[in-house]
């Protein structure tokens, strides 16, 4: 499986992504991670980044996407991966979508985790308590409008692509692994036979109620992994 995540500060996505990459037995790019220890280590890539980190500036995509071009390159000799902590932005979703394609590791599955932005502002508090840091609420909030504005563009793009899988991460985070790891290991064989071009987006936040997608989530279109796997049935059985 070829995995990326997209997740909001807060909802645990290191610990999620070391869970899923560890079933499946794929690299887990951390990309926040391998940019630390970039400037840890004063490589190129890290001075490049520490550059900008100490004028107060975001890492410039070129320095991120070459970071997560030499990771999937490391990578494809297994042709498998997790990627957490990119893409943030639409430009930089569609420039390493380009890299991904020339090496032939494009992402089958872009995983979004979604909790409500009061849980998050909730699990932050906390976080910023235990750090001894002073993030306010209006701080955090601040933050999320900023997330979900780089954000919404991402996941249009990839319901649009067909890889969109939406999971449900309000439960806690063991909870959340296993019901992620369950629905993607059901999944991977329809990764494996079906075309991109015939895939669908996926739902999973109704798994426990056994219902469909939310009616908040803007994308009503989006079938159940049930449903999902009844309509691929029902094609494979037409084509015989």
């Amino acid at each position: 499986m070829r995995i990326l995540m997209l997740a909001p500060p807060g909802v645990g996505k290191r610990t999620l992504g070391a869970v899923i990459a560890a079933h499946f037995n794929v690299p887990h790019i951390a990309m926040g991670e391998l940019l630390r220890a970039h400037v840890a280590r004063h490589t190129d890539l890290g001075r490049a980044a520490q550059a900008h980190l100490d004028r107060g500036e975001s890492v410039p995509d070129e320095v991120v996407l070459d970071v997560a071009r030499r990771e999937l390159t490391a990578a494809r000799a297994g042709g498998e991966y997790l990627l957490e902590g990119m893409p943030r932005t639409l430009p930089q979703a569609q420039q390493g979508y380009r890299i991904a394609l020339h090496l032939g590791m494009t992402a089958n599955v872009a995983l979004y985790l979604r909790v409500d932005d009061d849980e998050l502002v909730r699990r932050l508090l906390a976080r910023a308590a235990l750090e001894r840091r002073q993030d306010t609420e209006d701080l955090i909030r601040d933050w999320l409008g900023l997330y979900h504005q780089a954000t919404e563009p991402l996941v249009s793009w990839y319901f649009q692509r067909g890889i969109l899988v939406i999971a449900d991460a309000m439960r806690p985070t063991i909870q959340v692994g296993r019901e992620i790891v369950a629905a993607l290991e059901a999944m991977r064989p329809l990764l494996d036979h079906v075309p991109e071009q015939l895939r669908q987006s996926v739902d999973l936040t109704g798994l426990e109620a056994g219902s469909g997608p939310s009616a908040d989530s803007g994308l009503s279109g989006i079938p159940s992994l049930s449903s999902l796997k009844e309509r691929l049935r029902l094609g494979a059985d037409e084509r015989r």
